[in-house]
C-alpha cells in the first residue's frame, strides 16, 4: 500500500469508527457489530503505529488511553463555575419562582406572568467544562473550587460519548459543561471485580467517577466506560437566544444531551416534573439526586443576573434521601484477604428505609478524620444510592463531653503486625499476607470457590475447622490432605470425607486460567487472569517477565504488572507454587483452550439464564467464547439470543419477550454447534 493510500485509509477509519462510537454511545442505536468495530480499531491502531505522521489529532485512538498524566495542571475557568442555591420543597421552588417573577418585573399572582423553565436531571457526578476550538476537543477542566479547575483533557478523551470532533454548523469557540459519570452497571462491574481480587468495593458511583477522572492511567480510565451528559453552552457565538433551542443545537453537533430535559411552562410545570422524577429516578441506569431548574430565555437571564456564589436564574432541587440517628457503640476494624483493613461502625441497631441497620462501613482512616466519629457519638446515617448505609455525620449537640477522639489502628487487629499504608491509597494494610489468619483462610476461600478450582466441599466452615486443627496454613496444604486425618474432626463422616478427598482431585483438571485466578495474585481477577494466561500459555513464563513485558499483555496495566512482580518475588509463594506443581496442578495451557472452535457465533451476544442439565453455565459460557460469540449478563436491543434453561429469571423473561428477543433452549443452541 503506498503512503498516500495509507494516509487515506487512516483517515476513512478515523471517520467511520467515530461514526460508530456516536451512533453506540450517543444515539444507542449500533450500525455494526462488536466484532467488526473491533476489527477496525485494531486497523488504525496498527496503520497509526507504523505511520505515526499520518495520524489524525481527533484519532479515535485516543479513546483506548495509554498516555501517563504525572500531575494535573491547575487552569483558569474562562467562566467561572459557580454553584446553584439548593430548594428541598415546594414552598423553595415557590419562592425562587416568585423572586424570579419579581425580579423580571412580572406579575405575583402565582399563576399568572408565568416564566419558561428548562428542567434537567441532576446526575450525580464531576462536573466537566469541555472547550472546542474549530471544532475539536482542545480542553477538559474539572470544576474545581470553581473559579480554576484540574485539566483532565487526556482521560476525557477516553469517556466515549464526548466528541473529539463536531459536525455539522457550530461556533468557532465555545465551552460547553455537563457531568461525567459512572452508569450503575459499569459501577456494579468495578465492584464485582474488586471483590473477586480481594480489593474493597467502591463507596459509590459518584466518588468512582471523581477518582477516575483523576486517574495518571488513561488506559485505566478507559475500561472504565464513563459516561457524560452535556447540559449547558457557554460562549461570544452561540446560536440562540434561548437555552432548550441550544441543547438541540449541541445534540446535532454530536453531543449526547438528556432526552429526559424538558421546557416547562410555570412553576406548576415544574413541580409535576419534579414530583415525577422523585419516583421514576430509581428505574434510571445512572444516580440523580435532583432537578436542576433554569430560566430558559438568555435575556432574562442576564436581567436576573447573579449572587456572589450562584445564578439567580437558576436552582437546585436536591431530593431527601431518607436519613436517621442512632448511636454508633463500637468502631472495630475487618481484614480483608489480601490484608485491606476496613473499619466499621457498629450501631444500635435503627430501622431505615425499611431494614433494621446494625452496621455501616467507614471506609478508611481519612474518613474517621474528616467526620470526627467516635465511640458513643449519635451519628446521622442513610442509604447511599439507597442501598448501602453510610454515615454521613455528627449530631455534635448530643456527644458527651468525655468521648476520646478516635486513633486509627496502628496494628493489626488479628495477628499484631503492624500496618502501612502504600502512598496514594485511602487503606491500611497488614504486610502479614502468609501469616495473618483472616488473610491466610481468606486466600484458601477463593482458592476453592466456584470460578477458581471449584472444591464445593470445602467451604468457609471447613477451611476454618481445618484451619484450628492445624491441617491447613496455605493453599498448598489443601493438596496434602489425607481422608484419616479428616475422619477424627466433628462433623467429617466418612461418606463427607471422601467426598472433599475427591472434590480436592477433582479441582487438578481445573485449566490453567482459573489456577492463575485462583492463586490470588492481588488486583489479577477472573478476566485479566484468562487474558494472561492465553498470552504468556505458562507460569514459568510469567513469572519470568520483566515490567516493561508484563504492561504488553491487554488488561496488564502498571498497577496489575507491579503486583505480578511482587507475588513472584516473594519466596513463599515461589515455594506454594512449586508445592502446587508438585501436586498436578495445571500451570501451562492446553494448546485447544486457546483456539476458538469455529466462528459459529461470530457477532452474536449471548445471553444465559436458568439452569441446565447437559452442562453447566461456565462451560456454555466457554463453547460461546470458544465459537466466537460474546456472553453477556443483561438483556436489551443488542443481544442476538438468550440460551434459557429450566427456572428462567422472570424478569429477564420479561425484558426478552418486550424486547422480541429469541429464546433457545439447550437441545437448540447444542444443534446451533453442530
Amino acid at each position: 500500500m503506498s503512503k498516500e493510500a495509507i494516509k487515506t485509509r487512516i483517515a476513512e477509519l478515523s471517520k467511520d469508527i467515530e461514526a460508530h462510537n456516536y451512533n453506540y454511545y450517543v444515539l444507542d442505536k449500533p450500525t455494526v457489530s462488536d466484532y467488526d468495530f473491533d476489527m477496525m480499531l485494531e486497523e488504525l491502531i496498527k496503520l497509526e503505529k507504523e505511520h505515526p505522521e499520518f495520524a489524525l489529532l481527533d484519532s479515535p485512538t485516543q479513546r483506548v488511553g495509554g498516555q501517563i498524566t504525572k500531575e494535573f495542571k491547575s487552569v483558569k475557568h474562562k467562566y467561572p463555575m459557580l454553584s446553584l442555591s439548593n430548594s428541598y420543597s415546594t414552598e423553595d421552588m415557590e419562592d425562587f419562582d416568585r423572586r424570579v417573577r419579581e425580579g423580571l418585573g412580572l406579575s405575583n399572582d402565582l399563576f399568572g406572568g408565568a416564566v419558561d423553565y428548562v428542567c434537567e436531571l441532576k446526575f450525580d457526578g464531576l462536573s466537566i467544562g469541555l472547550t472546542y476550538i474549530n471544532g475539536q476537543l482542545q480542553q477538559a477542566v474539572t470544576r474545581g473550587d470553581g473559579v480554576q479547575g484540574d485539566d483532565v483533557t487526556t482521560n476525557a478523551k477516553t469517556i466515549r460519548s464526548i466528541p473529539l470532533k463536531l459536525k455539522g454548523h457550530y461556533p468557532n469557540e465555545f465551552e460547553i459543561r455537563g457531568e461525567i459519570f459512572l452508569p450503575r452497571r459499569a459501577f456494579d462491574q468495578i465492584n464485582k471485580e474488586r471483590e473477586e481480587i480481594g480489593e474493597t468495593p467502591l463507596a459509590n458511583p459518584r466518588n468512582a467517577a471523581s477518582g477516575t477522572m483523576k486517574m495518571q492511567d488513561s488506559k485505566v480510565v478507559a475500561k472504565r466506560k464513563l459516561d457524560c451528559f452535556l447540559y449547558f453552552l457557554l460562549g461570544e457565538q452561540v446560536p440562540h437566544q434561548k437555552h432548550s433551542e441550544n441543547l438541540e443545537a449541541a445534540k446535532s453537533w454530536g453531543f449526547k444531551v438528556s432526552e429526559h430535559t424538558k421546557v416547562c411552562h410555570g412553576i406548576n410545570e415544574v413541580l409535576k416534573y419534579i414530583e415525577h422524577w422523585d419516583k421514576a429516578r430509581h428505574q434510571l441506569p445512572y444516580d440523580i439526586d435532583g432537578i436542576v431548574i433554569k430560566v430558559n430565555d438568555y435575556k432574562q437571564q442576564q436581567h436576573l443576573g447573579f449572587t456572589a456564589k450562584s445564578p439567580r436564574w437558576a436552582i437546585a432541587y436536591k431530593f431527601k434521601a431518607e436519613q436517621v440517628s442512632t448511636q454508633l457503640e463500637k468502631i472495630t476494624y475487618q481484614v480483608g484477604r489480601t490484608g485491606a483493613i476496613t473499619p466499621v461502625a457498629n450501631l444500635k441497631p435503627v430501622l431505615l428505609a425499611g431494614t433494621t441497620v446494625k452496621r455501616a462501613s467507614l471506609h478508611n482512616a481519612d474518613i474517621i478524620e474528616k467526620l470526627d466519629v467516635r465511640e458513643g457519638d449519635f451519628v446521622f446515617v442513610e442509604k447511599g444510592g439507597e442501598i448501602i448505609p453510610k454515615i454521613i455525620g455528627v449530631d455534635l449537640t448530643k456527644r458527651p463531653e468525655h468521648l476520646a477522639k478516635t486513633k486509627y489502628i496502628t496494628h493489626c487487629p488479628e495477628c499484631n503486625t503492624e500496618l502501612i499504608r502504600h502512598e496514594g491509597e485511602a487503606l491500611h494494610y497488614c504486610p502479614n499476607e502468609n501469616g495473618c489468619p483472616p488473610q491466610v483462610k481468606g486466600k484458601m476461600e477463593h482458592f476453592v470457590s466456584r470460578k477458581a478450582m471449584n472444591i464445593d466441599s470445602l467451604g468457609g466452615e471447613t477451611i476454618e475447622q481445618l484451619y484450628e486443627a492445624g491441617l491447613l496454613r496455605n493453599i498448598a496444604d489443601i493438596y496434602d490432605l489425607k481422608k484419616e486425618q479428616l475422619l477424627p474432626l466433628e462433623r467429617m463422616a466418612e461418606k463427607s470425607a471422601q467426598n472433599l478427598i475427591a472434590g480436592i482431585e477433582k479441582s487438578k483438571e481445573v485449566p490453567f486460567e482459573r489456577v492463575l485466578f485462583a492463586i490470588g495474585i492481588r488486583h489479577v481477577g477472573e478476566t485479566t487472569a484468562k487474558k494472561i494466561a492465553r498470552k504468556v500459555k505458562n507460569i514459568d513464563t510469567l513469572s519470568s517477565l520483566n515490567k516493561e513485558q508484563l504492561a504488553e499483555i491487554d488488561e496488564v496495566g502498571e498497577t496489575i504488572a507491579d503486583s505480578i512482580l511482587d507475588f513472584f518475588s516473594n519466596n513463599d509463594n515461589k515455594i506454594i507454587i512449586e508445592r502446587l506443581k508438585q501436586s498436578g496442578l495445571q500451570f501451562e495451557i492446553n494448546v485447544e483452550d486457546v483456539q476458538p472452535g469455529s466462528d459459529k457465533l461470530k457477532d452474536l451476544t449471548i445471553v444465559i439464564s436458568g439452569v441446565f442439565s447437559k452442562h453447566s453455565r461456565d462451560e456454555y459460557k466457554d463453547m460461546i467464547e470458544r465459537n466466537g460469540g460474546k456472553n453477556s449478563g443483561s438483556i436489551s436491543k443488542k443481544t442476538s439470543f438468550v440460551l434459557a434453561g429450566d427456572n428462567m429469571g422472570p424478569e429477564k423473561l420479561k425484558k426478552a419477550e418486550s424486547l422480541g428477543v429469541k429464546i433457545l433452549n439447550e437441545d437448540d443452541f447444542l444443534e446451533m454447534l453442530k
